[in-house]
C-alpha cells in the first residue's frame, strides 16, 4: 500500500513534515494522492502543509505542529522555552475552504457536485487525551504521537464517518490532481537560458570596451585575443568611435576590413541599425576595397591572383586615391588572415602613412591558411585573455588550443557532447545531430552545422542557387539550419553548433581548424566524427575533454 507524493521530493521546512509525509506515503490507501506544500494565492494567501486525496473516502487538508503543541493563558503554543510560539487553531479550517474554493472555482470542475473534505491537525511529537475537546478542534480532529503508526487508517476512517459532500471516485481524483497541477505552464526552453547568457556576455564585452580608451593615445595597435573574447565587437564598436569622434579625437574617414565575406556581412548588418556619423566610409572584406577602388575580381581557383596580382594592383590604385578618398584610419578584424603582400596597400590608403591609425584585431590560433603576414609595421600589442562568450563546458574544450592562458569567464551551460562516426559516414551523422537540436527546442535560426573537410551538400546548393554574397546573407537573414565551413567562420557565432569532422585530421592547420570549429557555439556544443581524428587534429588533451 502506497500513495503518490507530488512534488517526488518536496522541500520540508521541518523534521515533523518529513515525517508525516513518509507516513502518508506508507499509509494512505493504493491511488491516493499527497500534494505536500501547496500554496494558493487570493484575497489572502494560504500554505497547506498536505492535502489527501483518498478514492471511496474524500479529502483531506493536514496541518502539522511539530514538537510540544499545548493550550495556555487562553492561547495555542507550539515549542516550549525561547522556541515557544503562537499558532492559529483555525489555520487549518480556513486551509480546507481555500482548497475547497480553489477547485470549485476551476472551469474543470463545472458540473460536479461538491466533494467531502475535511481538516486535521497532525502533533507526531504531542499526544492527545481521549476525551479532549475545545471550540473550534474537536478530538476527532487531532491525530497524536501515539496514532501516527494508523495515520492513513485515522484519515481514512474520518472522511467515512463525517457526513456532507460526495465521496470521491477515481475520475474526480484524476480532476483535482489535474487542477491542483495547474495547466498552460511555461515549458523548458533551451533558448531562453541561452538568451541569459548572451545577455552577461554582451555586457562583459562592453565592459571589456574599456580597452579602447587606450587606443585613442597609441595610433597603431594589435589587439590579440583567444576565441570568444570579443576581438570582432571590439573592432566594431572602435570603428563606430572613430567614425563620430572619440574622446579629443573630431570624426575620422574609418576603413573596417576583414577577409571573410560572412564577418563583412554581420558588420554591415549590425552598422546599418546605428545612425550615419557612426558609420565608417567603408566597411567589407580587402578583396571589395580592391573592387571599390577599380580592381578586377578574380574566382575563387585562382590564388595567385589573390595573393599576388590583385594586392600589387591595389597597391597602385591606393597611391593614386586623392586625400578625400583616403583614411584616417584602418581597422582589420581577423587579421591573421592578411598575407604580407596585403598590408602595403592598406598603409597607402592611409591619409597619412607614417602616423596614420592601425588598429588590427587577431587571434594566431586560428590561422586556418597557408599565409604568415604581419603588417611591415610596428604595433602595441594589447591582449585580451578573457573568454566572454562561450559557456564554460565550451571553452573547457578548445583550452588546449589557444595557445595562451585564458580566463573562463562565461556561464555554466549544457555538457558538450561527442558522437563517435566514421568520417566517411560524419556528414550523414551530423544530420542527425541537427535533428535531433531542433527537437531539443532550439530556434533552427540559431543552429548551424560546420564541416571541417568537405563542405556540406546543403552549403554547395546554397552557393550555387545565391551566390557568395546571397549565401552568407542566408546566415544573417535567413530562418533555418545554417550549413557552413570552419575556413569561413571565423568571427562568426551560433548558439548552438554541431561540428562535423568529416576529414582525416592529416591536412595543414588541421588543429587550427578544429580550434575554430570547437569555439564557434555559444551555448551547445555537439562534436560528431572519428575519435582518432580528433587526437590527430587536437591531440589528447582536447580528446579527454570530449569524453573520448
Amino acid at each position: 500500500m502506497t500513495a503518490q507524493l507530488v512534488p517526488e521530493s518536496p522541500t520540508y521546512v521541518t523534521e515533523s513534515e518529513r515525517l508525516v509525509g513518509r507516513r502518508l506515503v506508507e499509509q494512505l490507501p493504493d491511488g491516493s494522492v499527497v500534494f505536500a506544500g501547496l500554496r494558493f494565492t487570493g484575497p489572502y494567501d494560504h500554505e497547506v502543509d498536505f492535502l489527501c486525496l483518498i478514492p471511496g473516502s474524500g479529502l483531506v487538508v493536514v496541518e502539522v505542529k511539530g514538537g510540544s503543541v499545548y493550550h495556555a493563558h487562553g492561547d495555542w503554543f507550539v515549542g516550549a522555552g525561547a522556541t515557544r510560539r503562537t499558532f492559529d487553531i483555525e489555520q487549518g479550517l480556513r486551509n480546507k475552504y481555500a482548497v475547497r474554493d480553489y477547485l470549485e472555482c476551476d472551469e474543470r470542475w463545472r458540473g460536479r457536485t461538491r466533494l467531502r473534505i475535511e481538516h486535521v491537525l497532525v502533533t507526531p511529537h504531542t499526544d492527545w487525551p481521549d476525551d479532549f475537546h475545545a471550540p473550534g478542534l474537536e478530538r476527532w480532529q487531532v491525530i497524536g504521537k501515539r496514532e501516527m503508526g494508523r495515520l492513513g487508517a485515522r484519515l481514512t476512517e474520518l472522511c467515512a464517518l463525517r457526513g456532507g459532500g460526495r465521496i470521491p471516485t477515481d475520475d474526480d481524483i484524476d480532476v483535482v490532481r489535474s487542477i491542483l497541477r495547474g495547466r498552460h505552464h511555461p515549458v523548458e526552453d533551451v533558448e531562453a537560458d541561452a538568451e541569459e547568457r548572451e545577455g552577461r556576455a554582451d555586457r562583459l564585452t562592453k565592459e571589456q570596451a574599456m580597452l579602447l580608451d587606450i587606443t585613442r593615445f597609441v595610433p597603431r595597435t594589435e589587439v590579440r585575443g583567444c576565441a570568444g573574447s570579443g576581438k570582432t565587437i571590439l573592432a566594431l564598436t572602435q570603428a563606430k568611435q572613430l567614425a563620430r569622434g572619440h574622446g579629443d579625437l573630431g570624426p575620422q574617414r574609418v576603413a573596417l576590413v576583414c577577409y571573410s565575406i560572412g564577418l563583412a556581412e554581420y558588420f554591415k548588418r549590425e552598422l546599418g541599425r546605428v545612425g550615419r556619423k557612426h558609420r565608417p566610409d567603408f566597411v567589407g572584406t580587402f578583396h571589395a576595397l580592391g573592387r571599390q577602388w577599380g580592381a578586377p575580381d578574380g574566382t575563387r581557383e585562382d590564388s595567385d591572383f589573390w595573393e599576388h596580382r590583385l594586392p600589387e594592383q591595389m597597391l597602385e590604385l591606393a597611391e593614386g586615391l586623392p586625400w578625400h578618398e583616403k583614411y584616417d584610419a584602418i581597422i582589420v578584424d581577423e587579421g591573421q588572415d592578411f598575407a604580407d603582400s596585403w598590408w602595403p596597400s592598406l598603409l597607402a590608403a592611409l591619409r597619412d602613412e607614417e602616423t596614420g591609425r592601425l588598429h588590427v584585431y587577431s587571434d594566431e590560433q586560428q590561422r586556418v591558411f597557408q599565409r604568415f603576414g604581419r603588417p611591415p609595421v610596428t604595433l602595441v600589442p594589447l591582449v585580451l585573455d578573457h573568454n566572454l562568450r562561450n559557456t564554460k563546458q565550451i571553452a573547457e574544450t578548445f583550452l588546449p588550443l589557444a595557445g595562451a592562458r585564458m580566463e573562463l569567464r562565461g556561464d555554466d551551460g549544457p555538457q558538450v557532447e561527442f558522437i563517435p562516426a566514421r568520417t566517411e559516414d560524419a556528414i550523414e551523422a551530423a544530420d542527425d545531430q541537427v535533428e535531433r537540436l531542433l527537437d531539443e527546442g532550439w530556434d533552427p535560426a540559431h543552429v548551424m552545422l560546420l564541416a571541417t573537410g568537405k563542405r556540406h551538400p546543403v552549403q554547395e546548393e546554397r552557393q550555387r542557387e545565391y551566390g557568395q554574397e546571397g549565401y552568407w546573407r542566408t546566415f544573417w537573414e535567413g530562418d533555418d539550419v545554417f550549413y557552413g565551413h570552419v575556413l569561413g567562420c571565423k568571427g562568426l557565432e551560433r548558439r548552438a553548433v554541431i561540428l562535423c569532422l568529416n576529414e582525416h585530421g592529416s591536412r595543414d592547420r588541421a588543429k587550427e581548424r578544429l580550434y575554430v570549429g570547437l569555439s564557434r557555439a555559444t551555448d551547445r556544443l555537439v562534436v560528431v566524427g572519428d575519435p582518432e581524428v580528433v587526437r590527430a587534429m587536437g591531440g589528447d588533451a582536447v580528446a579527454r575533454r570530449l569524453g573520448i
